[in-house]
This record gives C-alpha cells, sequence and structure tokens, in this order.
C-alpha cells in the first residue's frame, strides 16, 4: 500500500511535536559524511492512496568509490501502483483550491 500526506499536514505534526525528527548520517560515494534530519511519519497520520498491482522486485546494488569502499544498497525495478478513486479526489480538490 502506499499512503498520502499533504506537506501542510506533515508541517502541523512536526510544530507540534507529534513527529519527532531523526538524525541519520550518510555517507557519500567520496567518503564524506553528512548528517541529515529526516520525519518518520506514522500511516495514521495519511490516506490510503494505492495499492500495488504488481509488486516491484528488488534488485541489489552498489556504489565503489575513488578509494575502493563498497556502498552497498537495494532499488526497485518494475512493479505498478493503482491510486484510489477517493485519492485522486483529494488531489483534485487540492489542485483546484477546495479543501
Amino acid at each position: 500500500m502506499a499512503f498520502g500526506l499533504a506537506l501542510d499536514k506533515a508541517e502541523e505534526l512536526i510544530i507540534s511535536v507529534k513527529i519527532e525528527p531523526t538524525v541519520q548520517t550518510f555517507q557519500a560515494p567520496g567518503g564524506a559524511t553528512s548528517k541529515k534530519i529526516i520525519y518518520k511519519f506514522y500511516y495514521h497520520y495519511a490516506y490510503p492512496l494505492g495499492e500495488a498491482k504488481e509488486e516491484p522486485s528488488l534488485v541489489p546494488a552498489y556504489i565503489e568509490d575513488k578509494n575502493g569502499h563498497i556502498l552497498p544498497y537495494v532499488r526497485f525495478e518494475g512493479g505498478s501502483l493503482v491510486i484510489r478513486p477517493e485519492a485522486l479526489k483529494m488531489l483534485d480538490n487540492a489542485s483546484s483550491g477546495d479543501r
């Protein structure tokens, strides 16, 4: 399943401290690291956006930097999602200014 959350609702959840930041460390292919703040929103704050019609495949991949460090990751390949009619209506109303 996929879920949607309006940006103004996300900001409201952060300001009201219902969602707290998480500091995540990333390593670049060149070896440099950086810390970034991310927010993880619970599903019950969001609306159902769609359901998977066909599951994607998880494909292993990696990046090798100039120092020989290997940075493994997983990427998605294929799959499809069917958007719910209610979600399309909500997005249409939001784009026309109706709320």
